[in-house]
Order: C-alpha cells, then structure tokens, then sequence
C-alpha cells in the first residue's frame, strides 16, 4: 500500500508516517520506481505509536515496543524493555502529580493568605 493509504488506515497523516519512518520506526520497502510500500504490518506498527505517543512517551521511547512487535509478539508490550519503558512512563508520571501537588498547595497557601490579608483591610 501506499504511503496515503497507510496513514489514513492507521488514523495519522502522512506527515507522521514520514515522521515515523526518519525516527527509524517504519522501515518500509521501496518500489522500482522509488515509491516506499507498506503493509498490515507497518499498520499495526503505526497505530501502536500513536497510542504510545498518545501517553506521553517520546518517538524513542516507543522503540522497545515496535522491537517487540518486530520480533513476531501479538503485543507490543509483552517484552521486557515494553515493561520498562513502561515503569519509566509511570515514574515520570507519579513525580509530575507530585510536582503539580506541591505547586496546588503552595497556590492555595497563597490564596488563603491573600484573602486574610483583604479581609483585615476592609
């Protein structure tokens, strides 16, 4: 299939497909005229980076996943580096709420400080 065909099968635009494929993701082949040629497989290698980006994880991060399909898995997350990045996915996650967490306390230390402060003026 062709490169239009690919991406709307796999809900992104082309611009991400050759996205994708500069980032090393998508190795498709190469016609006699030059035209790169996908197939079901390169489908399913999209829609599983797009869901992967879709939660955070950087083009690079979706590599031990794509790995893992490459290696004949039904799953792209069955492997030991899909479980990684993973726990490293939620690591950054867990320390962003408690960033966001601290920043919402100090937010509302304030607001209830300012708020006394007008209260005694009026």
């Amino acid at each position: 299939m062709r490169i239009s065909d690919l991406a709307a099968e796999a809900g992104v635009t082309v611009k991400a497909v050759r996205y994708y494929e500069a980032q090393g993701l998508l190795k498709p082949r190469r016609e006699a005229n030059g035209y790169r040629a996908y197939d079901a497989d390169d489908v399913v290698v999209v829609r599983e980076v797009k869901a992967l980006l879709s939660l955070g994880l950087t083009a690079e991060q979706t590599y031990p996943f794509i790995e893992c399909l490459r290696a004949g898995n039904e799953r792209a997350d069955v492997c030991p580096a899909s479980l990684t990045a993973y726990r490293t996915r939620i690591a950054d996650v867990d320390r962003r709420i408690a960033e966001l967490t601290d920043l919402r306390a100090r937010l509302t230390d304030l607001l209830t400080d300012a708020e006394s402060w007008r209260m005694k003026q009026l």
